[in-house]
């Protein structure tokens, strides 16, 4: 997991295990949250680069 969200990502399922051992159903939502708001910062990122992308590849550049 190289993205940006992948802490959040980790930290989510991390809480939902935790929460379904010890039958908090909080803290489930919790890692819920947290692993769908890590999803979203990958999202973002990956978004991000692949509009860097097309900016380079209308300004002629190359990528390295």
């Amino acid at each position: 997991m190289g993205d940006k969200g992948a802490m959040d990502k980790m930290k989510g399922k991390a809480k939902q295990k935790a929460g379904k051992a010890m039958g908090d159903e909080r803290l489930k939502g919790e890692g819920r949250t947290d692993e769908a708001k890590g999803r979203a910062k990958g999202a973002m990122s990956d978004a991000k680069e692949n509009l860097q992308g097309m900016k380079d590849s209308l300004k002629g550049k190359s990528r390295s």
